[in-house]
């Protein structure tokens, strides 16, 4: 068996073929993460911004593409397993995959919280009442936490169901945004309405519109992260990933453009939900508040992918040894029901603990804080990319390496842009999680469990 396939592939009682994801319920997974709350919400930060707006969103899309093909390549050579920690494992050692693991898993359950309070938010349209943050929006948020944990208690197949039917929502309303600015374009007349002082084009503001955007396509790696729940990983986990990247990133790129740029400038910078803006501007009042739906069941599609990925990851941790067992343990659906209860118990604290901000700066800071969290493995992957291809273990062309410094280059500079409050947040809560490897490493070396792809 060459040395590639040394990585570990856990394999429960519990787990069957038809418990597992299959290429478009994988897609689903990928494309649903994606297409969360971001991009409903971005335009009313990235109109001021004008033509740099659509400028970052290329940039922010060649990036994450470039990361995207990366890990892709990855995963045809390391199926199976959770890639968040596989990779770095493999290339740097298990301390290194731990921590990576570890800022994985915490940058999902801080997503959870995201989620739940941009859901809120879309549907501070329809209650106004909910926009002033308060209690009553915490309760909220944390509702739908626990309503996407109990979907996931019920098996994988059960929340790869939903994820596809709310993709076929969010889909809507990204199309139909689209629609409208194809109609616009091809029968409207004069300028742009949110040109009219938007900044010129600049490197500076193309640069502030690609940090904002790159929020938007985290979640490429979905499929990366729980292998071990998807049906011929080695094929369907590359095309998940690589498919729903570019088809998410279009989708983007055009629906978030109209957005932006059709609707006059002072409307859209004083909306707290600028899709449903958008079709009230365009349609009428009933238009934006049938898009303030879709746009909170957006944020709560993503909510159920994240919710199953916080899950996975203690999971694998757990069969690995590195932490305590009892997270790896399945119930009878072959969920493991003590990893999803502590990742909503988590997410349920941060909100909790913040929800005396208002609703639009709590969803910011947790925005940056993700970002930020995210980002450490997508530099690791890459790295490990590289060494991987020293060590001949996975072949590059002298194109594909210079595609992989390409993606290392833009993670370093996004997570520069990210800030720094919300980077040495993130820098803090994945160094916190060393102590726990050095004790589990410690206390029951033996434990650990590395067995081969059978």
């Amino acid at each position: 068996m060459p040395s590639s396939d040394r990585v570990t592939h856990i394999v429960t009682d519990s787990e069957r073929p038809g418990q597992k994801l299959g290429l478009l319920m994988c897609i689903a997974l990928v494309m649903g993460n994606m297409i969360g709350s971001g991009v409903f919400l971005l335009p009313t930060d990235l109109a001021p911004l004008g033509w740099n707006a659509a400028l970052g969103w290329l940039v922010t899309i060649a990036g994450t593409l470039c990361l995207a093909l990366v890990f892709a390549r990855l995963a045809r050579h390391f199926p199976g397993g959770c890639g968040a920690y596989t990779y770095a494992a493999e290339a740097f050692g298990p301390a290194t995959g731990f921590i990576v693991a570890w800022s994985f898993w915490i940058s999902c359950w801080v997503t959870n919280a995201t989620l739940a309070v941009a859901a809120v938010r879309n549907l501070a349209i329809i209650y106004p009442s909910l926009n002033d943050g308060g209690s009553a929006a915490a309760l909220l948020a944390i509702a739908f936490v626990w309503f996407f944990t109990l979907v996931n208690l019920l098996g994988v197949r059960k929340a790869g169901g939903m994820q596809v039917v709310t993709l076929v929502l969010k889909l809507l309303l990204l199309l139909g945004a689209i629609s409208i600015g194809l109609w616009w374009l091809t029968a409207g007349d004069g300028a742009l309405p949110s040109m009219e002082g938007a900044k010129p084009v600049s490197v500076t503001s193309v640069g502030q519109a690609a940090t904002f955007t790159l929020f938007a396509l985290l979640g490429f790696e979905s499929a990366l992260a729980a292998g071990d729940r998807i049906a011929d990983p080695e094929r369907n986990v590359p095309r998940a990933t690589t498919i729903g990247m570019i088809a998410t990133g279009l989708l983007y790129l055009l629906a978030c453009t109209a957005v932006t740029m059709l609707v006059p400038l002072p409307i859209l910078t004083e909306s707290i939900a600028p899709f449903p803006t958008f079709f009230s501007h365009f349609i009428g009042p009933e238009a934006g508040i049938a898009a303030a739906a879709l746009a909170a069941i957006a944020a709560l599609g993503a909510l159920n992918g994240f919710v199953l990925l916080a899950g996975e990851l203690p999971r694998d941790l757990a069969h690995r040894g590195l932490i305590s067992r009892s997270f790896g343990v399945e119930n009878r659906h072959g969920v493991p029901h003590w990893s999803l209860l502590l990742s909503a118990l988590l997410a349920t604290l941060i909100v909790y603990a913040n929800y005396s901000r208002g609703l639009a700066e709590l969803f910011n800071f947790m925005m940056l804080v993700t970002t930020s969290t995210t980002i450490i493995f997508y530099l690791v992957g890459s790295l490990a990319a590289l060494k991987f291809r020293h060590a001949k273990r996975v072949p590059m062309s002298a194109g594909f390496i210079l595609l992989t410094v390409a993606g290392i280059v833009y993670v370093c500079w996004a997570f520069y842009g990210a800030g720094i409050e919300p980077s040495l947040y993130s820098l803090a809560m994945t160094l916190a999680g060393l102590p726990l490897f050095l004790i589990a490493s410690r206390s029951a070396p033996a434990r650990r469990e590395e067995a081969p792809v059978a």
